[in-house]
């Protein structure tokens, strides 16, 4: 882990995003979000680079969606 990098507990994480920590819990056990986490021991832990990708792949520039009308 770099200097630059830092772990968040899933409570600061979830203030993060803006989501709750109970919202996270629900992605790791369902797999909804592809949001990678850190297992020492009991506790988890999120990287700060990986939620800061994890929104940056979120980030659309507009609301439509393309939609195949065959």
């Amino acid at each position: 882990m770099t200097n630059e990098q830092q772990l968040l507990d899933p409570i600061k994480a979830a203030k993060y995003l803006g989501v709750t920590a109970g919202t996270l819990a629900v992605w790791r056990s369902t797999g909804r979000y592809t949001l990678p986490f850190v297992k020492i021991g009991r506790k988890v832990m999120y990287r700060d680079t990986d939620l800061n990708a994890f929104i940056n792949e979120r980030t659309k520039l507009h609301t439509h969606s393309f939609v195949n009308v065959d």
